[in-house]
């Protein structure tokens, strides 16, 4: 079943470019991966999807229900931390939770607590006198209050401390166990590497790839570096197959997608000191997709 469906989905800010025919589906239960650099369209997407902001063509479903027609209904049943939070300053943390607890239907007395401990968030403190870090974890206690059955990320960590990010991880993967969907957008591919089951790439308002995390980064590539007696021309190395080619003196680095019988025997042509080959890490892949346009 899906729980996001996104059909050429279009925005466009006057003449000015959003995202352009933006598609694909998400399922339950999996953790999803948006990524790109900043301006991309990865907040035009989820604001789009939202009904934030309505899309100049396109549709988008979640639960099977028209983002627009049923947004008020659907919007129960989702938890989204926006990329940047902004709250009224003069109210203390407990009562701007309790706040937006009022608006689900159900006690979430006992969510709170248990996310402002984890998060370790201090409820009586007046909101302005919060650092940007501590002002994310009121959003994420926001967004997970009221046990959404799905929880949309735009860069979620952004000011957090690399303990408090371990803490999100384990969260989050907590919420998953539970039957929880995610939809996490991030330019941060460490962290989607780590969380995500599928990913979609998104470079100047369009999808380049989708594809699965594991399929990115199985035998599909592999990371070569060969170190040679003498110079090397990067031209020799400047075959179908290789992509992001480094030359410094006698060693040369690259990525190879194909078979390897092929590499390996163009290798074994020149003169070597020694070979390294591992799995490129996500990153590598994913600026290859990016300078490449997939």
């Amino acid at each position: 079943m899906n729980v996001i469906e996104i059909n050429n989905l279009t925005k466009y800010y006057g003449k000015e470019r959003g995202i352009i025919d933006v598609s694909f589906n998400v399922e339950e239960k999996e953790i999803f991966a948006f990524i790109g650099p900043n301006g991309a369209g990865k907040s035009t997407t989820l604001r789009t999807l939202l009904a934030l902001i309505y899309p100049t063509s396109g549709s988008a479903k979640i639960f099977g229900k028209d983002c627009i027609k049923h947004g008020p209904e659907i919007k129960k049943e989702i938890g989204y931390l926006p990329s940047e939070v902004f709250y009224y300053d003069k109210m203390k943390v407990i009562d701007l939770l309790n706040y937006s607890a009022s608006f689900y239907q159900k006690d979430c007395g006992k969510r709170i607590k248990e996310l402002t401990e984890i998060m370790d968030l201090d409820l009586h403190k007046n909101i302005d006198d919060l650092s940007f870090g501590n002002k994310k974890k009121v959003g994420i206690v926001q967004g997970l209050l009221h046990d959404p059955k799905l929880i949309i990320l735009d860069e979620p960590t952004s000011g957090l401390d690399p303990l408090m990010q371990q803490k999100f991880f384990e969260l989050l993967q907590e919420e998953n166990k539970k039957g929880a969907t995610i939809l996490f957008s991030s330019h941060i591919l460490g962290e989607v590497q780590r969380l995500c089951d599928r990913v979609a790439i998104i470079k100047e308002g369009k999808i380049i790839q989708l594809e699965k995390i594991s399929a990115l980064q199985e035998n599909n590539y592999k990371k070569i570096k060969v170190e040679t007696t003498a110079n090397m021309d990067e031209d020799y190395f400047n075959i179908e197959g290789v992509s992001n080619l480094e030359v410094k003196q006698n060693i040369i680095s690259f990525l190879f997608r194909g078979n390897i019988n092929s590499i390996m025997k163009k290798i074994s042509e020149i003169e070597i000191i020694n070979v390294w080959i591992e799995e490129p890490d996500l990153e590598e892949i994913f600026l290859h997709y990016y300078e490449k346009g997939a």
